[in-house]
This record gives structure tokens, sequence and C-alpha cells, in this order.
């Protein structure tokens, strides 16, 4: 058994072979509120989630709900879960034993990694990434490696991804809609993909926390619904509800692969705060009956849109899902020193994507904006774009 000294010996070996930098949010956010700049970078709504669901969570503590629910869930939330999945996707999941709360999708992605993953393992994905999985593969011993989604389509070369397989790949993530591109793969894409797993009996671990934002007339496609028994299926209530603080989100999984994940959760977290599972069970119960994934599609419509019109002298990939856009820095210029200029010069924030790439010069000159704030702050920050020089001066 290690002895307290050659833990803290083995932490410090593990975080020299990995560098693990500042989040990218923390330093940008942080950035844009020392220059009181519109942050269009970090993807937290600048609006509150409704507020029949806050009405739900409060009546929650005042009915009791204020210590430890079951560390996999309360079951209230794991059959809404179960039949939310169930009706809108027609994937039948057991509440017992293949639902697991976890604490926002992020969680899920650390015990999942943590649970199923071995050291010297391989994780694929598609670059860029969210940038949790690779901290995630590091923290279980495995490394991530990636397949680049190449502007403007972001769209990736099926030969190469076949290729990225080796013998030591435990699991691919795949997040659709995807962020940071916008990218709603589909049906074909997700089964090749499943197809390439189920050959070299490979995990599927999708990340979903976007699966209500798809543009455009497109649809959602999950890869559990063509092989279930392969994928961790990984959503959340940030997104959808805009209650990013709130962080509880869900993983379901076959039998195995949900013990794995939920013998990691236990010792991540114990369990998601209960008031705040109650109150997004009845979120999960109430939303169709209030036609509330629709409404809220056709707001991020409008908020695509004003982002997109505001953009468009920085060249904006139009995204078919999630509430992010990939634009490029004028004149080629380098990312970072481009986002950082435009904070400090114009008011506006925004995240070079360089953290989110294995392959950091597949970004090169690439920067992401978020949309998920009122269509008048993205107005005001193309006013502070316009007042610096950035846009073209609005005619009269």
């Amino acid at each position: 058994m290690l002895s307290l000294s050659d833990g803290q010996k083995d932490l410090k070996n593990r975080s020299n072979q990995v560098a693990v930098p500042l989040v990218v949010f923390t330093v940008y956010s942080e950035l844009a509120r020392a220059h009181g700049a519109v942050n269009l970078g970090q993807g937290f709504p600048d609006f509150d989630g409704p507020e029949w669901i806050q009405d739900a969570a409060r009546d929650a503590m005042r009915r009791g709900h204020n210590q430890y629910a079951q560390s996999h869930g309360a079951v209230r939330l794991r059959r809404a879960v179960a039949a939310d999945v169930r009706e809108r996707l027609g994937v039948a999941y057991d509440p017992e034993s293949e639902v697991t709360v976890t604490s926002g999708a992020t969680e899920g992605i650390a015990a999942a990694m943590l649970g199923l993953l071995n050291p010297g393992d391989e994780v694929l994905t598609f670059e860029p990434f969210y940038d949790s999985y690779a901290a995630c593969a590091a923290m279980a011993g495995a490394r991530l490696h990636a397949v680049p989604l190449r502007p403007p389509a972001f769209t990736f070369d099926p030969e190469q991804l076949a290729a990225a397989f080796t013998p030591r790949t435990r699991m691919f993530v795949l997040n659709t809609p995807h962020n940071p591109t916008g990218r709603v793969f589909t049906e074909k894409e997700c089964a090749l993909l499943v197809d390439l797993c189920a050959a070299r009996d490979c995990l599927l671990l999708t990340d979903e926390v976007y699966e209500h934002l798809v543009f455009e007339g497109r649809r959602h496609v999950s890869p559990a619904q063509i092989d279930r028994e392969r994928t961790i299926r990984l959503s959340s209530a940030a997104k959808t509800f805009s209650l990013t603080g709130w962080k509880v989100g869900w993983a379901c999984a076959p039998p195995s692969a949900a013990a794995a994940l939920r013998r990691a959760h236990q010792f991540l977290v114990f369990c998601t705060a209960a008031p705040l599972q109650d109150a997004i069970a009845v979120a999960l119960e109430e939303a169709p009956r209030r036609n509330y994934y629709a409404t809220l599609a056709r707001g991020y419509e409008e908020r695509r849109a004003a982002l997109l019109e505001t953009l468009a002298p920085f060249e904006p990939v139009a995204p078919e899902g999630s509430y992010f856009a990939m634009a490029r820095a004028p004149g080629g210029e380098e990312s970072e020193a481009f986002v950082r200029r435009l904070i400090e010069k114009a008011g506006v924030a925004a995240i070079p994507p360089g953290s989110f790439y294995e392959h950091p010069e597949e970004g090169r000159g690439l920067v992401r904006f978020a949309f998920c704030k009122e269509v008048g702050t993205i107005r005001e920050a193309g006013r502070r774009l316009r007042a610096a020089g950035y846009l073209p001066a609005t005619p009269g």
C-alpha cells in the first residue's frame, strides 16, 4: 500500500507527465471580467432557466429533500430520464440498473473513464474537442488521440478515422451536437462509427448535452439508437434548461458499464444535490406538455441568426447544432493574440480553441463564439466591434 508521501510523489510524477494548464474558460472569462467585456466566450446563458423549474427546487427543499440522495440518483429522476429517452429516442433503459445521475455530464465523463479505462488504454475522439476529455483520460492513465474535423464543413475523412484505431483503443468519445464546431453528426456517420467500434470491440461514450439544440430541420441521432449495448450515453439539464450552475446530468448505459461508472462516481461526488434532482425530474416530466423543447429551439434559432449576422466579416461557419459558432480571426492572425486584443480593445470576449486540439495547427486562426446569450447582448457585442473598427460601420 502506498504511504502518504509515496502517494504525493506518484501524483507529482503524473502531473509532470501530463501538462495540466488552467482551464481556458477560466483564463479568458477572468480577462473578460477585468475589461468589462461582453462575454461571448464561455458557454453559460446570461438569462435564467424557467421559473417553474426553480419553483420545483424550492418546493423540494421545503418538503425535506435536503439530505443525501441515493448515490446513483434519486428514483424519480432516474425514472424521468428513462421515460424521456424511451419516448424521444425509442431506446429503453432500466432506471434501476442502467441510469445514473451525475454532477453534470463532465462528472459523467470522468466517472466513465475512471471506471472503464485502464492505464495504457487509448481514447479516440474528434478534434476540436471539449477539453475535459483529455484531462479525464489522463486521470485514468489513458491517452487521448484525435481525428480532425476540418473546416469549413468540419467533416472527417473516414479512412483517416478507421486508421486511427489501434489495438490499445478502448473508447471513442463522440460529442453530437458538437462543441465547438456545431456539427450534428448524421445517422450514416453515427452508424460508421458504431461499426468501427464494434469491429475493434471498443466502447462508445457519447456526449449529447446539446441534443435539443439542432437547427434548420436537422435531427439529433444518438448512437444508442444503433447499438445500445456498446454505448454509454451522457446528457444533462444544464444546456437544455439553462441551469448550468445546477450541475445535474445523467448516464444511460448497459448494466456492466453502468456498474463500473457508478463505482467511480461514488468516490468522486457520492451523489448530486438532492433538491435539484427532484426539480429536474419535474422538468423532464413537464417539458413535453409545455412544448418546452420546441420553444427552446426557436429561441436559439433567433440568437444564432443574430450572431451570424454580427460576425459576418469573420466568416463564421453556421452551426447545425449546439450554441457555439466557429469563425476566423481576420488576416490569418493567431487565435490567442486575436482574442486577447478583442477583449482588451473592443470589450468582447471569445475563446481561442487551441486547448481543444491534440494537433493545435489544425485550429490555427479559428475562434469560438457562444450565442447562449440574450439577443440584446449579441447586438451590444456587434456595437462594440463596430466602434473598435472590427466591423463595418452601420450605413446611415
